[in-house]
Formats: structure tokens, sequence, C-alpha cells
């Protein structure tokens, strides 16, 4: 039977309401075998250090190829101090980028006894070559395939997924809707990446793979976000599963001022943290309103065409905060961002898993 565990070890496992700032939330321990694992994941800026046309990576080179006059009059534009100061100076090095890799491919494998999720959407990946990088320099053993469709965020950041089911016909990376958006808020946004999985059973399972525009933005950009979701699932034929999965950047506050995830999310999926995780604060911590919040989500579609004869079903204690790995969590128990220069924590965002399963 496959396990659910940290890489350190079991021994550490507590409940995933205990105390957060003496020990982590834990993953669960068991999962059936007739099982799919899925894992949303913000890996916080998974960049290579070469320049690649048409992103905004400055920020993201070595330091000794930022001293030309071309790289530094770019970074003089940059109006925010820290990010103006992060295009400057950061030395985005081999051995950086070699630490980022390992960091991010620990948070994955903590799950499923050192074998990861079954599949794995992640968020803010600069392109297809550093998740190959990811599998074969870090995880040779995983049996993953990388899925990413470039898009037109300006920072340069896709969504993407890791799978080791097999893919059913081609992705497919579906631009948010402009229509009621400024435009120079567009270019901050990301498609959602629709692929489809053949489940051990012979059935489909159609995943999203989401970045939804930050909080900073309008509360309508998400709502424009959330209401494309929901097309998309509507196209599906009735006999098919479907999740999505990642950061859908609905903070607490909003959610509770606006009942986003009432209105926008419920009617039409399940969201998984709603059960078998009710004690956890959420996967991301804003210190300036001392707020936690579920900014990173996993959605599920039974296939409604079956009603009770849907073979595949949430396994309720399998949905868990994967935050166990080394360096997830700073000494006060909320997430570890990645820091510079020292190249230490992970991401600003803690993994969200769920175990689906076979009835």
């Amino acid at each position: 039977m496959r396990k659910l565990i940290t890489i350190a070890a079991t021994l550490l496992l507590v409940a995933c309401g205990s105390d957060q700032a003496e020990t982590p939330d834990a993953a669960p321990v068991e999962a059936p075998a007739n099982s799919v694992t899925i894992m949303a994941f913000n890996v916080e800026n998974l960049f290579d250090n070469s320049d690649d046309p048409g992103k905004n990576d400055a920020t993201y080179l070595p330091l000794a190829a930022k001293q030309t006059d071309e790289h530094q009059a770019g970074c003089a534009t940059i109006e925010v101090d820290r990010w103006r100061e992060q295009c400057e100076s950061w030395d985005w090095s081999d051995e950086i980028v070699d630490r980022k890799l390992a960091a991010v491919a620990g948070a994955i494998l903590q799950v499923n006894n050192g074998q990861g999720p079954d599949i794995v959407a992640l968020q803010e990946v600069e392109n297809i070559e550093i998740l190959q990088r990811l599998i074969d320099e870090h995880m040779p053993d995983a049996g993953y395939t990388p899925i990413l469709v470039e898009g037109y965020d300006v920072r340069g950041i896709d969504v993407a997924f890791l799978s080791r089911l097999p893919t059913v016909g081609e992705p497919v990376l579906h631009p948010l809707p402009s229509e009621g958006i400024d435009a120079a808020r567009y270019g901050d946004t990301r498609g959602v990446l629709e692929a489809t999985f053949e489940l051990p059973d012979g059935s489909l399972l159609t995943g999203y793979s989401v970045h939804f525009p930050a909080p900073f933005h309008p509360s309508l950009m998400r709502v424009v976000a959330y209401n494309h979701l929901n097309y998309l699932k509507s196209t599906l034929p009735a006999d098919r599963y479907a999740f999505a999965a990642g950061d859908f950047n609905t903070p607490t506050r909003e959610d509770r001022e606006q009942d986003m995830l009432g209105r926008l999310a419920r009617p039409y999926w399940t969201v998984v943290h709603d059960f078998g995780c009710g004690d956890c604060r959420g996967t991301n911590y804003y210190a300036r309103e001392d707020s936690w919040s579920f900014l990173d989500m996993i959605l599920w579609s039974p296939a409604t065409e079956r009603g009770e004869n849907a073979t595949w079903q949430i396994r309720a204690e399998s949905v868990a905060i994967a935050n166990n790995a080394p360096g997830q969590a700073t000494a006060d128990g909320t997430p570890n961002r990645w820091r510079m220069p020292e190249g230490t924590g992970v991401s600003d965002h803690w993994p969200l898993v769920v175990t689906v399963e076979q009835k």
C-alpha cells in the first residue's frame, strides 16, 4: 500500500490542526492502492539562468551577466524598489538554480513515500526546459512527464503539470478572456492549462492548472477567471471526471466579503479543503494583515452522468497541506519563501494534496 509521508520520516507527523508555530501541518500517513494523488503547488519563480527571449527574466540571470549598461538601464525602469534591487543584484547562479530545483523536488517528493503525487499542478514556471531539469536532475525515478504550453504573462511565468498518468490528446492553454479587463493589467494574467489523463481503470480525468490574477488586481479579474474555468468544465462530456488545481489568488478577506467561493466555486465543484482539512490555516500567510488564506486550492468534479455509479471519489482524510520538507516552514510556522542571496527556503506557498480513489 502506498503511503503519504514526509521526506524526513514518519516520526514527526502531526495532525493538521496542530500548532503550526511549533510543527507544520503533516501530510496524511496512508493512501489506498487504487488511488491517484493530486498536488497544487506554486513554486515561486522557478526560473533557469539563461536569457529566454520574450520572457521578462532579467532578475534571474547570473550576476556576471548583469554588468552591462543595457541590463542596468532595464532594471532602472522598475518602479518597485525591492524588485529593482533584485534585478540589479541577485546572482541567479548555477548553484542557486540547483538549490532551487532541489528544494522544489523535496517538497514534491514528500508524499507517497518519496514517490511524489501522481499529478502535480504547478504555477510560476518559466519554461518546459526547467521542468525537464527538475525531473532529470532531482526526480529521475519519479516517472514524471512535464506538460507546459508557453503563455503570455509579462513576467514570463507559466502554469504546468507533472504527471505519471498517460495523457489523452494534446494539452491546451485557454487564455483568460480580456473583455472588461484593463489592457495594462491583462499582461499580468495566465491562461488555464487543460490536459486529460487516463485513470487506472481507463476512465478519463481532465485537469486544469490555474494561476488567477493576483489579489492587488480588482476582484472582477478573478471573477472573470472563475467564470472562464467554469465554462471550460461545462464543455466536458457528462461522464468525465475533472479537477482544477493551483493558485486561485482568493484571499480569505475577499472570500468573506464577497462570497467568492460560495458564488463561483461551490455551485460547480467540490472544494476539497472543505472537508478533511477543516483545522488547516491555509497555504499562504500575509504578514501585513496577519492572515492565512487558501490561495492554493484543488476543486473536484465527479462524472455527473454516472451519478451513484461514479467510480472515483475523494478520500476525505487525504486532504492535507504538505509542508514538512526541509526548508518549507519558518521558525514562526509560516511558508518559508525562497530567500536570496542565501538560496534558502522553498516557496511562499505550501502545496495542497488530495487523493481520489475507486469505490
